[in-house]
């Protein structure tokens, strides 16, 4: 696994690297609902979502785009996380 440091903050470069693809090149720039779904599939790629994980997604969720419909998934499916 490796990482990156934004700010003194440890973040998975994988993830990061993921949602930058996802919003790079064709499209509208920001997230759609199958690019939040894949997002949450790599971070559960093991025993679970890590703390890094965790804070990984909250730093996309503040950093990038969007949809609205996208936004509302993400919202719900990072809450179920928290629990």
């Amino acid at each position: 696994m490796a990482y990156v440091s934004i700010d003194g903050v440890k973040y998975e470069k994988e993830l990061l690297e993921l949602a930058k693809k996802h919003t790079t090149g064709k499209g509208e720039g920001k997230l759609s609902k199958d690019e939040v779904a894949d997002l949450f599939a790599s971070a559960n790629d093991g025993k679970g979502v890590t703390d890094i994980e965790k804070a990984t997604l909250k730093y996309i969720r503040a950093n990038f785009e969007f949809t609205p419909a996208a936004a509302k998934d993400f919202d719900a499916t990072f809450a179920k996380l928290s629990l």
